[in-house]
């Protein structure tokens, strides 16, 4: 066998599904005696090391010369995998498996001791030749959150049964979830077996897993790698870091193609039955900036005679006589507004505004009356915070509740919103409050949004609520600042306005009267006498524990209140799901609707938790009689 870690590894491709990421692992096992692989070896452990040293979160993975080291005798003997995407691209993760010939070695043993260590057998009621040990699972931080560490863990399980392993033995790190990452696995904690390690710098906690069992939540993928497990076996392994590969130079379009502007957000509408705006259209028309155009404006009107006669049926020659009654004379493609949307390049002709939102409209009738829908439209709306409020607008504007719209936030789209904001790739650092105003014009082209992208702010405050003697009518406030919070309320307090907020946690919805309650305690008084001013310098924690008053720590959900201590560990900030936010919207437009149109909507918070209300005591298919 070579003595060295230069030799292309054949391994084996899985691809679980066509959405998941593919690895290619290999898999070599190195034999007890050191003889001709010592190059394999220290490839490994360099590998590893790096890893392990993270930065220098664990300083004794590291040597005086810069070196990383992470000599164990255990690696003579053991089964090594490797992954990575491609079978010539550079490792990206590794996982090793020691087999019951080598026990004397085991970590665990180590760690517990040579009684401890055959006691935990006999408790388990394993011979010592059926028991395994995976270790050393390392994922590169560019790889991590895609699927390998569960990936290379079933592989080791499913070797493991191969191999003919009735039990997995394993010492944990705690201080990254390693654990309780484990434990999707079907691992299990040994009692008494968690203490400080200097080494690594954490806890440390002895797991065992019977292979029985299956692989909790990873038991399909487990069963699949036991019968891929001859097939990623090798010789030999690539080197972890392969030679660099030239690509060639980026094409020159990359860098001469045109950049989008990021600011733009507002429409040009144009009537071309006045001279100004025909001069205007022509000369875009000429221009290139019109990428398409869509005139529907015939279906349009088609549509907006059916609306108004709706029980009658029109021939062909009725019709075309209600068409030319409604054009009175104007030419079909002058009638209406041509808009054009500078940011996509679009030129679409629609409807004149009144019968625009008349057709548009329409199929809210007997759920909301026409007289009702003008009402609405006459109101203005004012959103701060655009992740989860970008539901609510979009929500509030598709259901007409609201002709004018104010919208507040200082932060733009990244990618990691995406589970949550209906936007697209190509809107990735454009700010939340452009995209929201865009989507609302492409909703209804004359709509008055106006934007603050600077954000609420004490400067920007007074311009948000009057916007020079244009008041909101009603603040939604999803916004996740203390100091906002509270501040945005003191205003809307002062000057009667009524506040709804969505939490997105169990469908909670909060409605706060000022309009009719102008002395009502901010946040039904679960902030006491709390004032915006008392907030400067409160720290990161004090924010997290002033918000969890805000939304009753105790009410929350379980998944929310399990993630809360993650945070900045295990997780980069809290947990939202796209459904969630889906439903705040439904419930801010529902508030906002009935309080717009004085229908009853008392203060008070509500919930709205499809998890306990899609129960079995609340199916009424069951209670329907045969």
């Amino acid at each position: 066998m070579p003595d060295g870690f230069a030799m292309p590894a054949p391994g084996h491709e899985i691809r679980r599904r066509s959405h998941e990421v593919s690895w290619h692992v290999s898999a070599v096992r190195v034999p007890r005696d050191e003889a001709g692989h010592a190059g394999l070896v220290h490839g490994l452990r360099e590998l590893r090391a790096r890893i392990l040293y993270d930065g220098g979160r664990r300083p004794d993975f590291r040597a005086a010369d810069g070196s990383h080291i992470d000599d164990q005798d255990l690696d003579y003997g053991a089964w090594h995998f490797v992954a990575r995407r491609t079978p010539d691209g550079p490792a990206l993760g590794y996982v090793r498996l020691s087999p019951p010939e080598i026990n004397a070695q085991f970590q665990t043993r180590a760690y517990l001791g040579d009684e401890g260590f055959e006691r935990l057998l006999t408790a388990a009621g394993v011979e010592a030749g059926a028991a395994y040990e995976p270790s050393r699972l390392v994922v590169e931080h560019r790889a991590r959150k895609l699927g390998l560490g569960a990936h290379l863990s079933a592989v080791a399980i499913g070797a493991a049964r191969h191999l003919g392993a009735e039990l997995m033995m394993v010492t944990s790190g705690t201080a990254d979830g390693q654990d309780q990452f484990l434990g999707r696995l079907g691992f299990h904690a040994v009692p008494g077996t968690r203490r400080y390690v200097e080494r690594y710098t954490e806890d440390v906690v002895v797991l065992v897993h019977r292979t029985d069992d299956g692989a909790g939540e990873y038991a399909d993928l487990a069963v699949q790698m036991r019968s891929h497990f001859p097939e990623f076996t090798t010789e030999t392994l690539a080197p972890p870091i392969p030679a660099a590969v030239d690509h060639g130079a980026a094409p020159a379009g990359l860098r001469t193609a045109q950049r989008p502007d990021r600011q733009v957000w507002q429409p040009v509408v144009l009537e071309p039955v006045h001279a100004a705006d025909h001069a205007t259209l022509a000369a875009l028309l000429e221009s290139d900036a019109v990428r398409e155009v869509h005139d529907t404006i015939e279906n349009q009107v088609h549509e907006l005679i059916r609306c108004r006669e709706p029980g009658r049926r029109f021939d062909r020659a009725e019709l075309a006589a209600k068409v030319d009654e409604q054009l009175a004379g104007t030419e079909i493609w002058a009638y209406g507004s041509w808009v054009w949307y500078p940011w996509s390049g679009r030129l679409v002709h629609v409807l004149p505004r009144e019968e625009f939102r008349l057709v548009r409209t329409d199929r809210n009738r007997e759920k909301i009356q026409r007289p009702q829908q003008r009402r609405l439209l006459d109101c203005r709306i004012g959103i701060v915070g655009l992740s989860v409020g970008n539901s609510a607008a979009i929500t509030l504007a598709l259901q007409g509740v609201g002709g004018a719209f104010r919208l507040a936030d200082f932060d733009a789209l990244s990618l990691s919103n995406m589970n949550r904001l209906r936007a697209g790739v190509h809107q990735l650092e454009v700010g939340k409050a452009v995209i929201c105003a865009r989507q609302l014009f492409e909703i209804d082209p004359y709509l008055d949004v106006e934007i603050i992208p600077a954000g609420l702010t004490a400067d920007t405050m007074d311009q948000f609520f009057d916007g020079g003697g244009s008041p909101i009518d009603l603040l939604v406030e999803e916004c996740d600042t203390p100091f906002v919070k509270i501040a945005a309320r003191e205003h809307a307090r002062a000057l009667g306005i009524p506040v709804v907020m969505d939490c997105n946690d169990r469908g909670m919805l909060d409605i706060e009267r000022f309009d009719l309650e102008p002395d009502r305690p901010l946040l039904h008084g679960r902030v006491g006498d709390l004032r915006a001013a008392d907030l400067a310098g409160l720290t990161d924690q004090g924010k997290v524990e002033l918000l969890l008053r805000m939304v009753d720590a105790e009410r929350i959900s379980p998944a929310l209140a399990a993630a809360l201590p993650e945070i900045g560990r295990t997780l980069c900030s809290w947990p939202q799901l796209a459904s969630d936010v889906a439903l705040g919207g439904a419930l801010v437009t529902e508030a906002a609707r009935r309080i717009l149109l004085a229908e009853p909507c008392e203060s008070g918070r509500f919930y709205i938790d499809l998890e306990a209300l899609i129960a079995p005591e609340h199916n009424t298919a069951l209670r329907t009689s045969v």
